[in-house]
């Protein structure tokens, strides 16, 4: 960086970055500063090149953190900065574009400085480097009552709330959102959830407080627009024959040098390109958005963020609220819906899907409320379909939003009045004509059994089951592969209860006189019949409420009913039997009555026939299966860490940092 740079091995030679970096003093009213700031530089385009130029700052930088107790150079270039930003929406309104050019270098400076003080030093050392003034020898070198670090933050939330969005503005907002980001990633160096500091009491309490809802808002709307960045031709600067300093706001900001350090967003390797990111602004605006949601409540004081995110309503929305919420604001709904459901396969883009249907209850209302479901619904199911690719926090995620959906009788009606065609992403069996409902059943029973076979993972049953179980009151018209599907999962449970039972036996057998004997078979049985018995009341809600919906439920029953009878005298399973029994033993009969060697076509027209005869009061009435996402259930501290592994992956911090990242490096699918 400076004048006249042009890569990044020119760095360390580079005559004004040593002056930055060094032993004197430069004072604020100096040309240097000018010069620094305008400098031409060709942008990392790949994670490989930005981990290049942050080996080539990080001996900069440390010399900077030796010289500048002395010289409070830092200090300075962040006063330079702040100097250029009073005065940077008048800039954009006059199109003073080599203004936001120089602003934009500035901070990109200070942000490629900060990641390295962040790496090396505690908060209480990052505050003391921004308050470092030029001394003489022996004298204190720090400054008076000026807070320099809380002056910067401020200034940044005022950048990203009131400089509009704008292909010259671009550069200079992206920056902003991520040096913000770059202050909170702390949290990448510790392997506890930090729950205060300096950072965290200035954004928390701060200044910045008064702009939570615009701050939130405009976040929000960074997302929703999914800008890309812009092209150079939208610039007017051209390099001059000398090679002048205006060409750095062509050949750097406009040819992407916000990528530097995003490595293609957050998220599973189904989403974003990893090496080059097309939407940088609202992928990384996103980023933030769910870092300021997850901050921990303070001992007396709830985080504001989170409640901008769970009480702002539609811009239709005119009605008055009976009581004032801190912090809220209006945003158009319709644009948010389309966007969440345009960005699903990204995990920030999910985790904030189920942030606003889980907290939000306005934003949930207008979700299921929505006649276009399938475009929400479907790129949910696909990430579910992709189990093997995506890390298993984006799958819980899914499933959870699932979940809360399913807690709604009027989307699990009409989910089976919304029909597919040609669902291209399913890829092991042709549909050519589904219904929405359907559909779902057979991605979640495929997630049940992938779980069985690979990942073992009790909550991630118990969410499938729970959706299942929510949903099969209202079962309509299931599709003959989604019946057959719900009752080869029962046969799966049967043979590996059996498979469990005999190995509990034979271990019995083996170990007579000895005490050790099979308490992990004992607790694997009641697991496997705990599944058995959820089974059994969903296929038993269906048949109590909507057997004349669902021939293909009771044809596929009817197939395999011999799987049904080890289970009619377990104590266990005693009392839901009946019913199966009773639909079992009724339509058995009138089949038999119907005569040998039925072809398919007159089996399921007795059955239509026998379902509108069948008397209801002969099927013993269950509670309704109805189950709620809770937000205890989850692991501990589940969303902190998920949260900064998708910082992580986003190169917020230092590729190669060795502190602390182990709680954050999740697995990636």
């Amino acid at each position: 960086m400076g004048a006249n740079t042009s890569q990044v091995s020119d760095l360390s030679d580079n005559p004004s970055l040593k002056a930055l970096v060094g032993t004197e003093s430069i004072s604020e009213n100096d040309p240097f500063w000018n010069q620094l700031i305008s400098f031409t530089f060709i942008s990392p385009t790949s994670s490989g090149e930005s981990k290049l130029l942050e080996e080539a700052v990080i001996p900069l930088a440390k010399i900077l953190i030796e010289n500048n107790p002395r010289t409070g150079n830092f200090g300075a270039l962040v006063r330079i900065f702040l100097g250029r930003t009073k005065e940077l929406k008048i800039s954009t309104e006059c199109q003073d574009q080599l203004f936001i050019w120089q602003a934009h270098n500035a901070l990109f400076m200070i942000r490629c400085l900060l990641k390295v003080f962040i790496r090396e030093m505690s908060e209480a050392e990052l505050h003391q480097q921004f308050s470092y003034q030029e001394r003489a020898p022996g004298s204190c070198g720090e400054t008076g009552s000026e807070d320099l670090l809380e002056e910067l933050l401020s200034n940044l939330v005022h950048l990203i709330v009131e400089v509009p969005l704008l292909d010259i503005t671009y550069s200079i907002l992206f920056e902003a959102v991520t040096v913000l980001l770059v202050f909170f990633s702390y949290q990448l160096f510790h392997k506890d959830i930090l729950r205060d500091g300096i950072i965290y009491q200035h954004i928390m309490k701060g200044r910045c407080m008064c702009l939570t809802s615009r701050l939130v808002k405009t976040l929000l709307y960074n997302f929703i627009r999914q800008e890309k960045c812009p092209p150079p031709s939208t610039h007017i600067f051209e390099p001059k024959a000398e090679g002048g300093l205006l060409y750095g706001l062509a050949s750097g900001v406009a040819s992407g040098l916000w990528s530097v350090f995003t490595l293609g967003g957050a998220g599973s390797r189904a989403g974003i390109d990893q090496e080059h990111d097309p939407l940088p602004l609202s992928n990384q605006s996103l980023l933030l958005l769910l870092v300021l949601a997850n901050l921990t409540d303070g001992p007396e004081w709830p985080n504001p963020y989170r409640q901008a995110i769970t009480c702002f309503r539609n811009t239709q929305d005119t009605s008055s609220l009976p009581v004032e919420q801190p912090h809220t604001f209006q945003i158009n709904f319709n644009s948010l819906y389309t966007a969440l459901c345009e960005q699903q396969r990204s995990d920030q883009a999910t985790l904030l899907l189920y942030t606003l249907l889980h907290q939000n209850a306005n934003m949930r209302t207008y979700v299921l409320s929505r006649t276009d479901m399938d475009n929400l619904v479907l790129p949910i199911l696909e990430i579910l379909y992709h189990v093997e690719e995506r890390n298993s926090h984006h799958v819980y995620m899914a499933l959870i939003i699932l979940l809360i959906l399913t807690e709604d009788d009027a989307f699990n009606r009409s989910i089976h009045e919304v029909i597919l065609k040609n669902v291209s992403w399913y890829t092991e069996r042709s549909l050519t004509e589904i219904s929405l409902g359907s559909l779902l059943i057979l991605v979640v029973i495929r997630t049940i059994q992938f779980n069985m076979t690979r990942t073992r993972d009790k909550y991630l049953h118990t969410n499938c089951l729970a959706a299942l179980a929510n949903m099969s009151a209202q079962f309509r018209c299931l599709h003959q592969y989604a019946a057959q599907r719900i009752i080869s999962l029962f046969a799966l449970l049967s043979k590996k209860h059996n498979k469990v039972l005999e190995q509990a036996t034979q271990s019995l057998r083996g170990r007579q006189g000895e005490s050790a004997a099979l308490p992990d078979y004992a607790q694997d049985l009641s697991v496997i019949e705990e599944v058995i018995r959820m089974m059994l009341e969903i296929i038993n809600s269906c048949l109590c409420n909507s057997l004349h919906h669902n021939p293909n439920l009771v044809y596929a029953l009817l197939y395999k009913r011999e799987l049904f009878e080890q289970f009619r005298t377990h104590p266990s399973f005693q009392d839901i039997m009946q019913n199966l029994d009773t639909v079992i033993g009724f339509f058995s009969q009138r089949l038999e009555q119907a005569g040998s060697d039925l072809s398919v076509e007159r089996v399921q027209e007795v059955i239509m026939k026998g379902a509108q005869a069948l008397p209801k009061d002969r099927l013993k009435k269950f509670p309704e299966l109805k189950f709620k996402y809770v937000e205890e259930d989850q692991p501990e501290d589940f969303f902190i860490p998920y949260v900064w592994s998708l910082v992580f992956n986003s190169g917020v911090g230092l590729h190669w940092s060795p502190h602390g990242i182990e709680l954050f490096s999740m697995d990636s699918g």
